[in-house]
C-alpha cells in the first residue's frame, strides 16, 4: 500500500476542480470503477432476459387461445353425433391436435377419454430419468425467473379420482360460459395447457362439458434455446468485459500507481536520486503526466541542489566579513594607538555596511523566482523606462565622468509584458556593471529595438571586455571578477546572477559578446517577447 502523501497546511481550493470531484465513488479505486462501468454494461444486456421472459408469456397466452378456440370447434363437431361418432372423432381430434380429450356428463362423470381409446398423444417425462444437462437447464429456468420476477405456476397433477369437479376449469362452468383455460407446470416443468368448456346442449345429454391438455413441451424448447443464446452471448461479453477491464487498468493504474511511488519518494527524499519513469513509448495522456512529472522532478531537484548551493554560498560570503569585524573588534581591546583604533573602526564599519549589502541583495535573490512566478504581467515600454532610469542615474557622482549614449526607440516600438520595476532593476544592474569597467571619459552605448518577435537591448561599454571562457561564469552567484582600483567589498557579486533570474523570469535571455568591429569592451543584450507575440507566457 502507498504511503500518503501528507501536507502540513491546507492546500489552496482549485475553482476548477469542482467538477472533478466524485461524490459517491470516490471510495472505489480506478480499477473497481473500470470494473464497474464494463459490468453495468454487461447487467444492461442481461435485460433481454425480461424480454425472453415476456416472450414465453405471450407464447403461452397465445397456446391458451388456441386452446379455447379448439374447444369451440371440438363442441361444434360433436354436435347430433351419436356416442359411437363422437368417440371416433375425439380420438381423430386428439390425435391430430396433439392433445387429450375428456368428456364428462352433467354429473362430472368421465364417459370419453382419447387416452383410454387410444394411443396416447403426449406423454410426462419423469425428471429423474433424464440427463444431468436437464437438471441444469431447470436449475437455470429456475434462477432466470427468480431474477426476473416470474409469477410462479402451480404444478401439473392428475386427479384422482378422475371427475369434473377435481378440475378448477370445469368446476365453475355454466352452459352460458365461454371456454376456461390456464396453464401449469408437469414434473419436468413444462407448460401443460388446460382449457374446459361446456358442450353445446345435444340430443345425447345436457350439461356435459369437455376438458382439453396438453404438454407445451415446444414453448420450454424455444424460450431455453433463446436463453442458452444469450446467456452465452452474456458470458461471453463478461470475459471480453473482464479482460478489457484488466487491459485497462495494466495500461492506466499501474503506471499511475507507478508515478505516485515515485512522487512519494520524490516527497519524502530519502534517496539522492529519483527517476520518475518518462514513459517514452506512450503518446496518450499518461506518456504526457509521466514526462510532466518528471519534468517537474527535474526541475525540483535543480532547484534544490542551487537552493544548498546558494545556502553554501550565503555561508562563505558572510563568514569573510564577519571574520574580518571579529578580528577588528578583538583588536580594539589590544591597541592604545589613537589612529589605529580609527583604523580598526573603520574596517569594522565597512565590514557591517558590506555585511548590510550581502544580506539585502541576498534576500532580493532568493525572492526573485517566487515574486515572478506570482507577477502579474503589464504591458511595459522599454523605451520609455530607460529614459526614466538614465534620467535617476544622472544624478549619481559614479556616473558624472562616464558618457552614455541612448538610441531611444520610437514611441510603443518596444513593448514587453512584464514586471516594470524588475526590468528596470535588469538595466540598472547591467549599466552599473558597465559604469565599474568604463574608464574615466569612458562611452556607454545603450540600444533598444525590436528584432521579430523580440525587443533587444544592447548595452556596450569601453572596458576591457569579458574572455570567452568567462562569459557564462560572470552570471554566477557571487562572482567576485572586480576592477582593481574598486574597493574591496562594494559589490555582492549578485547582481548579474539577479538580472539573468528576472529575464529567464520574462521568457527571455541575457548574452554577453564582444563589440563589434573588434572594438575594445563588453556588449551585453537583453531579449525579451514583445508583447503582441503569440509566444507563451
Amino acid at each position: 500500500m502507498e504511503q500518503a502523501i501528507a501536507t502540513p497546511n491546507k492546500p489552496p481550493v482549485d475553482p476548477d476542480s469542482s467538477d472533478l470531484s466524485l461524490q459517491w465513488s470516490r471510495r472505489l479505486s480506478l480499477t473497481t470503477r473500470i470494473l464497474a462501468v464494463n459490468i453495468l454494461a454487461i447487467a444492461l444486456l442481461a435485460g433481454s432476459l425480461f424480454y425472453l421472459n415476456n416472450y414465453r408469456d405471450r407464447l403461452t397466452e397465445e397456446r391458451l387461445a388456441q386452446a379455447e378456440l379448439q374447444l369451440l370447434i371440438i363442441g361444434d363437431a360433436l354436435v347430433d353425433r351419436s356416442d359411437t361418432e363422437q368417440r371416433k372423432l375425439v380420438v381423430q381430434l386428439a390425435t391430430h391436435l396433439r392433445n387429450r380429450i375428456r368428456i364428462y356428463d352433467g354429473n362430472g362423470i368421465k364417459v370419453i377419454d382419447s387416452f383410454l381409446l387410444a394411443e396416447p398423444a403426449y406423454e410426462f417425462i419423469d425428471p429423474d430419468t433424464q440427463p444431468l444437462r436437464k437438471d441444469i437447464a431447470r436449475l437455470l429456468d429456475k434462477a432466470i425467473e427468480f431474477v426476473v420476477l416470474t409469477e410462479p405456476l402451480g404444478s401439473y397433477t392428475e386427479p384422482t379420482p378422475d371427475t369434473g369437479e377435481a378440475w378448477p376449469e370445469l368446476r365453475d362452468l355454466t352452459p352460458v360460459s365461454g371456454p376456461v383455460s390456464n396453464v401449469r407446470l408437469a414434473p419436468d416443468r413444462t407448460p401443460v395447457i388446460i382449457a374446459g368448456a361446456p358442450l353445446p346442449r345435444t340430443g345425447n345429454g345436457d350439461g356435459n362439458t369437455v376438458l382439453l391438455t396438453s404438454n407445451a413441451r415446444d414453448i420450454t424448447r424455444i424460450v431455453r434455446a433463446e436463453r442458452s443464446s444469450v446467456v452465452l452471448v452474456i458470458i461471453a461479453a463478461a470475459l471480453v468485459s473482464i479482460l478489457l477491464s484488466l487491459f485497462l487498468a495494466r495500461t492506466i493504474v499501474r503506471p499511475i500507481r507507478k508515478l505516485a511511488r515515485a512522487a512519494v519518494r520524490v516527497r519524502l527524499g530519502r534517496e539522492p536520486e529519483i527517476a520518475i519513469p518518462r514513459m517514452p513509448g506512450r503518446r496518450d495522456e499518461i506518456g504526457q503526466l509521466s514526462r510532466a512529472l518528471s519534468d517537474m522532478s527535474g526541475a525540483l531537484r535543480h532547484r534544490i541542489d542551487a537552493t544548498e548551493a546558494f545556502a553554501a554560498d550565503v555561508s562563505h560570503e558572510i563568514k569573510n566579513p564577519l571574520a574580518s569585524l571579529r578580528s577588528a573588534l578583538e583588536g580594539l581591546d589590544r591597541v592604545d594607538d589613537a589612529d589605529l583604533r580609527r583604523q580598526l573602526l573603520d574596517v569594522a564599519n565597512d565590514d557591517v555596511r558590506r555585511i548590510d549589502r550581502l544580506i539585502s541583495d541576498i534576500s532580493d535573490a532568493s525572492r526573485v523566482d517566487a515574486e515572478l512566478a506570482r507577477t502579474r504581467f503589464e504591458p511595459v515600454d522599454i523605451g520609455r523606462m530607460l529614459d526614466e532610469l538614465l534620467a535617476s542615474m544622472e544624478q549619481r557622482e559614479a556616473s558624472s565622468k562616464i558618457k552614455i549614449a541612448y538610441a531611444r526607440p520610437g514611441k510603443g516600438a518596444a513593448m514587453v509584458f512584464g514586471d516594470d520595476g524588475r526590468l528596470e532593476r535588469v538595466f540598472a544592474n547591467i549599466i552599473d556593471n558597465a559604469i565599474s569597467f568604463s574608464p574615466d571619459g569612458g562611452l556607454i552605448e545603450i540600444l533598444a529595438t525590436p528584432d521579430g518577435e523580440d525587443v533587444v537591448v544592447q548595452i556596450s561599454d569601453e572596458g576591457p571586455g569579458i574572455p570567452v571562457d568567462q562569459r557564462e561564469k560572470i552570471f554566477a552567484r557571487f562572482h567576485s571578477d572586480r576592477p582593481a582600483d574598486e574597493a574591496f567589498g562594494k559589490h555582492s557579486g549578485l547582481g548579474l546572477a539577479i538580472a539573468k533570474s528576472i529575464v529567464e523570469g520574462h521568457e527571455g535571455r541575457i548574452l554577453v559578446h564582444d563589440k563589434p568591429a573588434g572594438m575594445p569592451g563588453a556588449c551585453f543584450e537583453i531579449r525579451l517577447p514583445k508583447a503582441d507575440s503569440d509566444r507563451p507566457r
